[in-house]
């Protein structure tokens, strides 16, 4: 399994709460963080701003399609964002950990 880190922007911290739960009781992720953003994007060709949260969720890349499933029936937004980053490396402690959680 390797390592990867999913972001996800989300309306609000409840929003962020409630998938980051599902996602961690189903074992898909291994932990996640929140963090408020100011966001600016374009949408439906004029540009917003909106206070958002994003979540940050330690997972492994083997797990993305089906946490992609579950945010698509949780997520209050049509078009959200939610991307995965690779992990070049990290201590084998922490590969044990996420290999230990995510165990189907």
């Amino acid at each position: 399994m390797k390592m990867a880190i999913f972001m996800l922007t989300c309306a609000n911290n409840a929003e962020a709460d409630k998938i980051g739960k599902v996602l961690l009781e189903k074992k898909l992720i291994a932990c996640c963080k929140k963090m408020p953003v100011a966001s600016s994007f374009w949408w439906k060709g004029i540009i917003e701003q909106t206070d958002e949260t994003v979540l940050m969720m330690e997972s492994v890349e083997e797990k993305f399609g089906e946490v992609n499933k579950e945010v698509k029936k949780l997520h209050s937004y049509d078009t959200f964002i939610l991307f995965s980053l690779p992990v070049g490396q990290t201590t084998k402690e922490v590969q044990e950990w996420l290999e230990k959680e995510l165990e189907e």
